[in-house]
């Protein structure tokens, strides 16, 4: 049997994705089921269920990310594992992260249907806080699993009501004991993701084959003033907020002037002291930056620095530009996007290579082992959005895709 037969269901794929869904589910047809919280443990419980009743055994590791393990004929082969994240952001989608666990269930499920065993072990992970919405950075688990945080480092980080990471991890009930370095003993890892870009729908594509991510920099700035009552005059103010606008602008500035994938974003501002009518004395933001070149990446801090000096120097501010997380360009496997590549065009799927601009767990499990990462649409490009919204036929597409190259990975036993 190849991966081109094995009995994939489509319907069954997608009746769990809306399943998974209501688990957390908003007004607007989306999904908050932040990482560590209710909703989060009763996501991980229903698919620890799934994976029982097909025969999975579930390890789960001191960082919460769970792996549930297909055993393999061959003994001494390090597991072939597929991945991505049950966790949401507060207004996120159904398919962001979901996408690529239920559709390794689905492979895992078509194998059990059709009694094939593989020669190399299976594994399914359900990586932690991929999505840093609740704790930041993101990506915790499959960072910490991979030795680029400690387990200490995530453990001890708090959210913004000062809750310790490690606390609501057994809050949930899914503190587990192993060894979250375990996961580094892969042969290969496979993951599946909406692009959350519109290229792939714009240009009629089924398959994204995703060749490298870009290298980000995420940056905090924070800017110091001074408070002053809102009627006194204007000559003399030391506005942090008037400021911070400035930088703020600065940040599209320097992308768009950085051309090429150059992103800048501001996601977050706070000010202080928050008050209708007193000046404020102090706001603070972050910047996220992205590019493909890591030195143009390391161009665009650079301006944001002498671009701060600049307006600290004429408005009578103090202003910090902290480096707060990096991500370097990452390639993913050559051998595994060629074996991507093939599954999708035996199966007549249009595809096109693409990097991604975008964090995933994939890009910390390649900085360390061979990884291959695929994309299908979502309308619109769309996505961290309760409208988020792909086809059944992009899901099934996808993870037929991901089945043939771990299967083409793994190996089918032969009798």
């Amino acid at each position: 049997m190849s991966g081109t037969n094995l009995p994939l269901s489509g319907e069954r794929l997608w009746q769990s994705l809306m399943e998974m869904a209501r688990i957390g589910g908003t007004a607007k047809g989306g999904c908050n089921r932040q990482t560590l919280t209710a909703e989060d443990g009763e996501g991980r419980a229903l698919l620890a269920r799934w994976g029982r009743e097909i025969g999975l055994t579930l390890t789960t590791d001191r960082l919460g990310n769970m792996a549930l393990r297909r055993e393999g004929r061959d003994p001494s082969r390090r597991p072939v594992a597929i991945g991505s994240h049950l966790d949401t952001q507060p207004t996120g989608g159904k398919f962001d992260g979901v996408l690529g666990v239920l559709a390794g269930l689905e492979v895992m499920r078509a194998l059990h249907e059709a009694g094939v065993e593989t020669e190399a072990p299976l594994l399914l992970i359900n990586w932690t806080n991929e999505e840093g919405a609740r704790f930041s950075p993101p990506m915790m688990g499959s960072g910490g699993a991979m030795g680029l945080f400690t387990e200490a480092e995530v453990l001890n980080k708090t959210d913004a009501a000062g809750t310790r990471f490690g606390d609501a991890l057994q809050a949930i009930g899914w503190a587990g004991e192993a060894d979250p370095a375990s996961l580094r003993d892969l042969e290969a890892y496979f993951e599946l993701h909406i692009e959350q870009g519109p290229a792939l729908e714009r240009d009629g594509l089924e398959i994204g084959i995703v060749t490298h991510a870009l290298a980000q920099h995420w940056f905090e700035v924070t800017v110091r003033g001074e408070d002053a009552h809102a009627g006194g005059g204007m000559a003399h103010r030391r506005d942090a907020l008037v400021a911070a606008a400035e930088l703020v602008t600065a940040v599209e500035e320097i992308a768009l002037a950085s051309g090429g994938d150059a992103r800048g974003t501001v996601g977050v501002l706070r000010v202080v002291p928050s008050s209708r009518n007193v000046v404020p004395s102090e706001t603070w933001f972050s910047v996220d930056f992205r590019h493909g070149s890591p030195e143009a990446l390391e161009g665009m801090g650079d301006a944001l620095r002498e671009r701060a000096a600049a307006v600290a120097a004429r408005r009578g501010v103090a202003v910090e530009v902290e480096s707060f997380w990096y991500s370097p360009h990452t390639p993913f496997d050559p051998a595994l996007t060629d074996r991507l590549r093939e599954a999708a065009g035996a199966r007549g799927l249009r595809m096109r290579d693409m990097p991604t601009g975008i964090g995933h767990d994939a890009v910390y499990v390649a900085q360390t082992l061979p990884a291959g990462f695929l994309f299908v649409p979502c309308h619109g490009g769309i996505s961290h959005n309760e409208r988020e919204s792909i086809t059944p036929e992009w899901a099934a597409a996808g993870t037929a895709v991901l089945a043939d190259a771990v299967l083409a990975t793994a190996g089918i036993a032969k009798d």
